[in-house]
């Protein structure tokens, strides 16, 4: 079969993947409908079109989903030896390397984001799953001295935790839902997972993927439907051991309330209002495009955009000028359009929610110096807005303090680098930021000073499963990536022989 031929096949299979009458949820290996019977649509925000109709799930479900994922925790997947699990997770990854143009075309058409940019995130997919499979037979406790008395022997081994409750957010379940299979896969975990309801579709066709590359049934579960009926119960389910969440700050305290009832593990991604920081010797050629897409990448839909960009004041014209030519270079286009560099926002209320803030920022006394429409003639019924800049920000402003998850990018002068400092510090969040410097002690002088997760010097938005992403403050907790990411999927049991 020629390369051609298997692109057409692979977008046949999105396409008859997409045009099933309802998607069900998948449980216990099955495709099955919601106990209630209920459904909910979804649209494609390219075109404002219904795309899809989805099984909407519940409590009913959300129990139903457990129980078979308690059942797998406990039967013969808790014999399987690290070596079968790695050995599944790269069959895994053959598959999906596979099928990957499959799942960039219905994620396209699903959440929004140009099927090129999908595209290009196979790499990333791909060193995710290799983490994970190298994770899996890395799995170590350690032999300890004691001060008992007597011949004793101590260490310590680790285990899984048992059932994990994944809730995906919307902005790129494709790849985002890796961090949680990748670890549950690794660890001998089994997982009950809930995509958004305005981009469920690749995370149902993934669970049907995996149960094709030998994952057993049970392990991996997927319930659709609304944050309030199937979130909601699967972050208060008392047997539910973690809750691995990302997504709003407000959602997030929701959830730690939840994880009373039986004391759950939590890994939280929240939201952000990272700062990158331009300094004056910095090399616009490369801060000009990194900065910007820093912030319209994904069309702003990314938790540690770099929304507000401090600017050191002898630059800030030219940076300005750059900033804006180089955004006339961008194509906002349906997510399909192969030069596309933009798609639409996720949805009207997503579209409303940022136009709302330029309206604020101009009433706060900023100036909006492009942008700050919704798009129109054959982008009219999409959810598309044009990629937007304000000048003269202060970081007393609503829009330098809130995150408005949108392409709408804040300049903000400052005099000197502890000035600069204090402004990225001044925030609630803390989730990323960068600096822009060719100074090396100027740039760790940043590095040390930002009190944030994850930091960028003289780049933005790398992540490697080996290095790891993490939050402070308001942006939560718990690492993705690294060993650490993995000791949250087990438990330290400590052991004492008498021999």
């Amino acid at each position: 079969m020629t390369a051609s031929q298997q692109d057409l096949a692979l977008r046949e299979q999105a396409q008859g993947f997409l045009s099933r009458e309802v998607h069900h949820l998948i449980i216990d290996g099955q495709s099955v409908p919601a106990a209630s019977g209920k459904t909910m649509t979804t649209v494609n925000p390219s075109t404002g079109d219904v795309l899809a109709r989805l099984a909407s799930g519940g409590q009913a479900d959300v129990d139903r989903a457990v129980l078979a994922a308690r059942r797998a925790f406990k039967g013969p997947w808790s014999a399987w030896s690290p070596y079968e699990r790695q050995a599944l997770l790269t069959r895994v990854g053959q598959v999906l390397d596979a099928k990957f143009d499959e799942l960039a075309q219905i994620e396209a058409v699903d959440m929004g984001a140009p099927v090129t940019r999908l595209r290009n995130s196979k790499a990333a997919l791909m060193k995710m799953l290799s983490f994970f499979a190298s994770q899996a037979t890395n799995i170590s406790g350690e032999t300890l001295m004691n001060g008992i008395p007597g011949s004793v022997t101590t260490m310590t081994l680790k285990a899984p935790v048992g059932v994990i409750g994944g809730i995906i957010p919307w902005n790129g379940p494709l790849v985002s839902q890796f961090w949680i299979i990748g670890a549950v896969l690794a660890s001998g975990c089994t997982a009950v997972l809930k995509p958004a309801s305005e981009a469920s579709l690749s995370v149902l066709r993934v669970a049907e993927i995996l149960l094709e590359a030998g994952v057993p049934a049970g392990v991996i579960n997927v319930v659709t439907g609304s944050g309030k009926d199937a979130g909601n119960a699967l972050a208060a389910h008392p047997d539910v051991d973690r809750i691995a969440f990302t997504g709003s700050t407000q959602t997030g305290r929701s959830i730690i309330q939840a994880s009373t009832v039986n004391i759950k593990k939590l890994q939280l991604e929240l939201g952000g209002k990272s700062a990158d920081i331009v300094c004056s010797d910095a090399d616009l050629d490369k801060a000009v495009p990194g900065a910007a897409m820093g912030v319209f990448a994904n069309s702003g839909q990314i938790c540690f955009a770099g929304t507000r960009v401090l600017v050191q004041r002898p630059i800030v014209d030219e940076f300005t000028e750059r900033l804006l030519a180089f955004i006339k270079t961008l194509r906002v286009g349906n997510s399909l359009d192969d030069t596309a560099t933009l798609g639409p926002v996720i949805s009207q209320n997503q579209l409303d929610n940022v136009l709302s803030y330029i309206d604020v920022g101009r009433a706060e006394g900023a100036e909006l110096l492009c942008g700050g429409q919704r798009l129109g003639d054959e982008l009219e019924n999409g959810y598309f807005m044009q990629p937007s800049v304000f000048g003269g920000v202060t970081n007393d402003m609503r829009i330098a303090r809130e995150e408005i998850f949108g392409p709408v990018l804040s300049i903000m002068p400052f005099d000197d680098i502890d000035e600069a400092i204090a402004i990225a510090n001044d925030n609630e969040y803390g989730l990323g930021g960068a600096v822009w410097s060719q100074n090396l002690s100027t740039a760790l002088r940043v590095v040390h000073g930002v009190h944030t997760g994850t930091m960028w010097v003289n780049c933005y938005g790398y992540v490697d499963p080996m290095v790891g992403f993490n939050g402070t403050k308001m942006s939560g907790y718990g690492a993705k990536g690294t060993a650490a990411h993995m000791d949250t999927y087990l438990y330290t049991k400590s052991v004492y022989m008498q021999l």
